[in-house]
């Protein structure tokens, strides 16, 4: 077996020794010669990763204090009765002002205020004016409460005047004539004594709605010499 052993070392190292002494020395320093193409620049680095985005603080909104009045009534019962406290600038019923003021008695009676100043009261705005309704239609006159004929004059009797004068009244809403409006004239002397007559009258005051009512209404007179 030591023969054989020794055999087989011999066989196998043999070999290496042979290729050992028959491979080239290696040169220390490798060079690499290009043929003169340019090679490819070498990728850019990547860009940097953007920043972080930066937290936005939500600016907070502040909650707007309701103002109290100090004169609004609270809106829960309160525990007790405490005396009411005077407001800043008014002057109490109970104690008043000293030496008292200008168109105040004692006791606190309203209009007599600090400096002497009563207040002005603006009178409500009249009534708005009626405006009068014609007679006619369905619409029928008053009752004619008194009637007044007029005066034939003597002067007009004597020339023979005759004719018709027709006038238009306006009454007011208590049945009075209000005023007198010559529509068609027989003659100066004949109209003056018709409308005289007529401004005499006296009707019912008309009711329409339940509310009197100024009207208008024509009158005719028929001036004519007696035989």
């Amino acid at each position: 077996m030591t023969l054989h052993v020794a055999i087989v070392m011999v066989v196998i190292a043999i070999p290496l020794l042979t290729v050992t002494n028959t491979l080239p020395e290696a040169p220390s320093i490798v060079a690499f010669v290009t043929d003169g193409a340019a090679s490819p620049p070498p990728p850019p680095p990547p860009p940097p990763p953007p920043p972080a985005p930066r937290a936005v603080s939500k600016p907070t909104t502040a909650q707007a204090t309701p103002s109290v009045n100090p004169s609004a009534a609270p809106l829960e019962a309160p525990a007790d009765i405490r005396p009411e406290q005077p407001i800043a600038g008014t002057v109490s019923a109970s104690t008043g002002v000293a030496g008292g003021v200008e168109g105040g008695v004692e006791g606190g009676v309203v209009g007599g205020i600090v400096g002497g100043m009563v207040g002005v009261v603006t009178p409500p705005p009249p009534p708005p004016a009626q405006t009068p309704v014609r007679i006619g239609g369905q619409i029928k006159a008053p009752a004619l409460l008194h009637r007044v004929e007029p005066v034939y004059p003597d002067i007009a009797a004597a020339a023979h005047l005759t004719g018709l004068v027709i006038l238009e009244a306006v009454v007011d809403a208590t049945g009075c004539v209000e005023s007198v409006k010559v529509l068609r004239s027989g003659h100066p002397l004949l109209d003056r004594e018709a409308v005289a007559a007529l401004k005499q009258w006296r009707y019912t005051p008309l009711m329409l709605n339940g509310t009197s009512t100024p009207f208008v209404l024509t009158v005719t007179f028929n001036f004519n010499v007696a035989r």
